[in-house]
């Protein structure tokens, strides 16, 4: 008989003695993440479930997936690309949000290799788009590879290429991080720092008007370390704002520094690198009375996601850095997760 469990939703281990992490290949989610705190203490620091039933049955707020073709918010669902007017589903009224109806997060990626322990554990997710999915141009072979490079290092590298034509591809990785542990409350004592002094501010229904602001002086700015509660007041329901990431002063693998997230109770630290331009900033305002793993109830800012990605629209922002890939070119999106304590 033909092995169909590769296109059954499933949850893969990776394992180096230190950190463990737990990915489905429904939507390459990240479903567990624990890492030890400065007394050797595992907890599991990712929003999510303890079965891949209810990723599937959608009750994740897009919790820990890859979201694609192209992540967060289109403007009214339209684009034109080549003279060539493109439509998508408006799954966020008035706008295309995360790829449409059906992105890539709740689509079953096939497992192209995986090591569970030992030295470098990995797992390599493949998916191919087709031609005309949620409305989007050409075909793309697309790629996900999640590596444990080190003791308490994960790094997640994706890649994709459109076959055919020239089209927009933004992916971003959404977990809602809570370095307390995802049962711990709300993140709003977390601190915070963003290697990035501008935002693309938003219009009343979270899409960039095209500005670009500096942070300074304002609720935005977290060019030095600060709590993510102290202004969240000023700023609405909380942030949802893409962050113009510096040019770096330091690398890391060629990668630049996006963001420090810290807890002080448990001591543990997330540093994230990047090789993209924008990180969106998202506080979980949207999360309401989510039952979660064990139990656990997840209410507004449970968790916190750092989106590393393209800007929001940029394929109807001139003045904003392409996303568009042409055909036979490589789409290369690069994250590497060091946590501490």
């Amino acid at each position: 008989m033909a092995d169909q469990s590769k296109n059954t939703p499933q949850i893969f281990e990776l394992n180096n003695g230190t950190m463990q992490v737990k990915i489905s290949n429904y939507g390459t989610t990240i479903t567990s993440l624990s890492v030890p705190d400065k007394n050797g203490k595992l907890a599991d620091v990712v929003l999510g479930f303890d079965s891949v039933d209810p990723y599937v049955k959608g009750l994740a707020p897009y919790f820990g997936c890859i979201v694609g073709r192209v992540a967060n918010r289109i403007k009214e669902g339209k684009f034109s690309l080549n003279g060539v007017n493109y439509t998508l589903p408006i799954n966020k009224p008035p706008n295309s949000l995360h790829g449409g109806n059906k992105g890539f997060d709740k689509k079953i990626w096939e497992v192209a290799g995986h090591k569970k322990d030992g030295e470098k554990p990995f797992i390599t997710f493949k998916y191919h788009s087709a031609d005309g999915e949620e409305g989007y141009p050409g075909a793309v072979s697309v790629t996900a590879t999640y590596t444990l490079t080190s003791v308490t290092t994960m790094r997640l590298d994706m890649e994709a290429v459109p076959e055919n034509k020239d089209t927009p591809i933004s992916l971003a990785q959404h977990t809602y991080w809570n370095l307390a542990g995802h049962d711990s409350g709300n993140i709003l004592d977390h601190k915070i720092q963003i290697w990035g002094s501008h935002i693309t501010p938003v219009d009343e229904y979270t899409v960039p008007t095209g500005e670009i602001l500096p942070v300074k002086g304002t609720p935005f700015d977290f060019t030095e370390e600060k709590r993510i509660g102290e202004s969240i007041g000023e700023v609405g329901i909380g942030y949802d704002h893409n962050y113009v990431l510096d040019c770096p002063d330091h690398e890391k693998e060629g990668l630049k520094h996006a963001a420090k997230l810290s807890n002080g109770a448990s001591s543990r630290v997330l540093n994230l690198w990047t090789n993209v331009p924008g990180m969106q900033f998202y506080t979980g305002n949207y999360v309401n009375g989510v039952v979660g793993k064990g139990n656990a109830v997840y209410g507004k800012h449970a968790g916190v996601c750092l989106e590393t990605q393209g800007f929001p629209n940029a394929i109807n922002q001139s003045n904003f850095p392409s996303v568009v890939v042409k055909a036979g070119e490589k789409y290369q999106h690069t994250m590497l997760f060091e946590f501490s304590a």
